[in-house]
């Protein structure tokens, strides 16, 4: 693993540096979109018990450490000019900070996420709570477990969704339903990626990036037909959670400790910034766990 690049402090992100060394004309000009997200205060984060790999309760986690890391995530969002709404935690749900989790949000319309474990159960009431307050007209509670965007990934207007450890497959019939737009389902085969955004991370409406070891044979074979110049990251970087990332189309923020996959994006022309999240692994999240995207009709 490449540690020679510092974490990023500032919004002139270390990244930049990377992407500077790929000459400028082999560099297509990337633009950013403004997002909106949801997200949750890690107020009552903690590792009390154990649903993935990652998870050690004998381990527990530093709250304020937590805390810090997640607030520089959220003002680093907002320096780059995206919208950031907080939902309450919820004492009773130390998981509560992956929003990701928490729903499936396009086109203004809401698909809320049932968990399979039932430590986060009531995650699922809680986020459809908030959007209902919040005048989102189309929420609804799914009949078959779907755990929100960490299975459900939009590229352009595909739906890639993944199954294998949480969201079953019937649920994926439910999202194309219900969104109306095409899905594509993908086997997860490793218990370390046991959500689709651990493993692949949309960059753009066509370009994508992810670990080939964390999906079936035949998962494998669906991604290299549909995105053939697609990254593939490192074991390294997979293990560190690089590619629980997010993009706006011109920045990708990710793990500080994935260089190999900051390189390979800064020479696509995209913009990486490294972001510390360590306390929030010990939860098996990052970045993307974090972050639910509020899409707009």
């Amino acid at each position: 693993m490449d540690m020679n690049h510092a974490p990023v402090t500032g919004t002139r992100p270390a990244g930049r540096t990377l992407a500077e060394r790929v000459p400028a004309s082999r560099r297509p000009q990337r633009t950013a979109t403004t997002r909106r997200f949801l997200m949750c205060r890690p107020t009552h984060f903690d590792v009390t018990y154990a649903i993935n790999p990652w998870m050690r309760p004998e381990e527990g986690a530093d709250r304020a450490r937590a805390l810090r890391q997640w607030a520089a995530l959220r003002d680093l969002y907002r320096r780059l000019g995206h919208t950031v709404e907080e939902i309450p935690p919820d004492p009773r749900l130390p998981d509560m900070v992956f929003a990701a989790n928490g729903a499936t949000v396009i086109d203004g319309r809401v698909l809320g996420a049932r968990f399979r474990h039932p430590e986060r159960a009531a995650e699922g009431p809680a986020y459809l709570s908030w959007f209902a307050d919040h005048g989102y007209a189309t929420t609804r509670a799914p009949r078959f477990i779907n755990e929100g965007e960490g299975d459900y990934l939009l590229a352009g207007r595909t739906i890639l969704a993944g199954t294998g450890f949480r969201t079953e497959p019937r649920a994926h019939e439910e999202a194309e339903e219900f969104f109306g737009l095409p899905v594509v389902t993908l086997t997860l085969v490793d218990p370390a990626y046991y959500h689709l955004d651990t493993a692949l991370s949309v960059l753009s409406d066509t370009e994508i990036m992810y670990y080939p070891g964390a999906f079936s044979e035949g998962s494998r074979a669906v991604l290299e037909m549909l995105f053939p110049g697609a990254i593939l990251a490192e074991p390294e970087d997979a293990a560190a959670f690089g590619l629980n990332a997010l993009s706006d189309g011109r920045h990708v923020l990710l793990p500080s400790a994935a260089g190999r996959l900051a390189r390979a994006v800064a020479a696509r022309g995209f913009e990486p910034i490294g972001v510390d999240l360590s306390e929030l692994l010990k939860a098996g999240g990052s970045v993307k766990c974090c972050t639910l995207e509020l899409r707009p009709s």
